[in-house]
C-alpha cells in the first residue's frame, strides 16, 4: 500500500471550507505536509491546526483567489516555508443567491455582476489562476506533481437554478482535460491534472437549501436529490478523501485528465 503514501510530499490546499478542511486532514493523515490558503485567514488557520494534529508540517496563509498578485504572494511564502510544491488542490468555489434563479428572479433578470462573480470564483479563482501560479512551480521543479480541481455534478448535466455555477463547474472539468494534455505534452509524465466531482454533501453553504431551518427535514430540493441518489443519502466530507489520496499519489501515476464522481451514483442514475 506504499503507493498511497504521501510522506514528505508538500500539498497546497486552496479553500478552508467544510470540504477543504476534510480533504486537508486526509492529506495530512496520508503523510503530506499541508499549506492552507483562504481569503479568511482565521478559516485557514483552523484547518491548518487540525492538519497539524497528524504530526506533519502545516501552515496557513491569507490569499484572495480572484487576485493574481495575491496568489503569487501566497505561493512565494509557501515556497519559502515548504520548498517544493508537489500537490495542488484547487478547492475555491461557491454560489450566490444573485446568480440563482427562483420564483422571484428569472434567468432574464439575473444581474450580470452576480453571474460574472460566480463564474470567476469557480473557474478563474477555482482552477485557472492558481494552476498558472502554483502549476508553474510544480512543473519547473522537475519533480512529479499532481493538480486536482474540484468539479461538480453540473459537469455531467446542468442542475436547475444554478446557471452561473453550472456553467463554471462544467468549464472546470473541460479545463482539467485541457491542462492535463498541455502538461503531459510539455513536461512528459511528471505532472498530472485531474478533478473530483462531489455529489451532494451537507455544508454550511447549502444546508438550508436541502434541509428545513426549523425542522431539519428535507426540503423539496433535498428530497429530489435523495430520490436521484441510488445510495439514498448525502455524502460525508470524509468520503472524498480516498479519491483525493489516490489522485495525489503514485497509485494513479498513469491517470490524467479525468473527472471522478464521488456522488453515491447520482451522475449515472436516469431516474427510472
Amino acid at each position: 500500500m506504499n503507493l498511497f503514501n504521501l510522506k514528505n510530499k508538500n500539498a497546497v490546499v486552496l479553500g478552508g471550507g467544510v470540504l477543504g478542511a476534510s480533504m486537508a486532514a486526509g492529506l495530512a493523515k496520508a503523510g503530506a505536509n499541508v499549506a492552507v490558503c483562504d481569503i479568511r485567514l482565521e478559516a485557514a488557520q483552523k484547518v491548518a491546526e487540525e492538519a497539524a494534529l497528524e504530526n506533519v508540517k502545516s501552515k496557513s496563509y491569507e490569499m484572495n483567489g480572484m487576485e493574481l498578485e495575491s496568489i503569487k504572494t501566497a505561493c512565494g511564502k509557501i515556497k519559502n516555508d515548504f520548498g517544493n510544491i508537489d500537490i495542488l488542490l484547487n478547492g475555491i468555489g461557491g454560489n450566490m443567491k444573485g446568480a440563482t434563479t427562483s420564483d422571484n428572479l428569472t434567468f432574464f433578470d439575473l444581474p450580470k455582476d452576480a453571474l460574472e462573480k460566480v463564474i470567476n470564483l469557480n473557474l478563474m479563482a477555482g482552477a485557472v489562476l492558481p494552476s498558472q501560479v502554483f502549476g508553474k512551480e510544480i512543473a519547473e521543479s522537475g519533480n512529479y506533481g499532481s493538480i486536482i480541481n474540484i468539479s461538480s455534478m453540473n459537469y455531467y448535466r446542468p442542475l436547475t437554478r444554478t446557471v452561473g455555477y453550472a456553467a463554471a463547474k462544467a468549464a472546470v472539468s473541460n479545463f482539467t482535460q485541457w491542462l492535463a494534455v498541455y502538461m503531459a505534452q510539455e513536461y512528459g509524465d511528471k505532472i498530472r491534472v485531474n478533478a473530483i466531482a462531489p455529489g451532494f454533501f451537507l455544508t454550511d453553504q447549502n444546508r438550508f437549501l436541502l434541509t428545513s431551518r426549523e425542522s431539519g427535514e428535507l426540503t423539496e430540493r433535498g428530497t429530489q436529490i435523495i430520490r436521484h441518489t441510488p445510495m439514498g443519502k448525502f455524502g460525508d466530507p470524509d468520503d472524498l478523501i480516498g479519491t483525493l489520496i489516490w489522485l495525489s499519489s503514485d497509485a494513479s501515476r498513469f491517470v490524467t485528465g479525468v473527472t471522478v464522481p464521488v456522488d453515491g451514483g447520482f451522475s449515472v442514475y436516469s431516474g427510472v
